[in-house]
């Protein structure tokens, strides 16, 4: 009997069940590196503490348990679902509005109306020039 050749869509069927198994051993920064091989947040699916979405083209970890709506997608429901973010030490992103779940901590740098800032202290989510920042450049 001969062996069956499979084309490459029956591969890639086979193999994205150990793709998506695989996908959760991945830490955070190699997470952001993949989130094109996170499954996409839906509606209408049960979500547990540290199950992590796609949604928007973003990386997402689910904070609280919960029956997903349509009206809670991560984009909105902040005290379902925090954004993953790790910053690369060697990138100085631009400063973005952290909610409570992903605030900034101590020594993290920051682009901010055309100034480097870093944080002075940990679990920071004021604005830099407001509170808890100093000038870097």
């Amino acid at each position: 009997m001969g062996t069956k050749l499979m084309t490459p869509q029956e591969k890639a069927r086979l193999l994205r069940p150990l793709i998506e198994k695989a996908v959760d051993s991945l830490d955070d920064e190699d997470a952001i590196e993949a989130t094109e091989l996170f499954e996409k947040w839906v509606p209408d699916a049960d979500y547990s503490i540290g199950d992590r979405r796609r949604y928007g083209g973003v990386l997402y970890r689910c904070i609280q348990a919960h029956h997903s709506i349509e009206t809670w997608n991560p984009a909105l429901a902040v005290s379902l679902w925090t954004k993953v973010l790790i910053p690369d030490p060697e990138v100085i992103y631009d400063w973005e509005q952290p909610e409570s779940t992903n605030p900034y901590m101590t020594g993290d740098k920051v682009r901010h109306n055309g100034s480097i800032w870093i944080s002075t202290i940990d679990n920071n989510v004021w604005e830099p020039g407001v509170y808890g920042w100093d000038l870097v450049e």
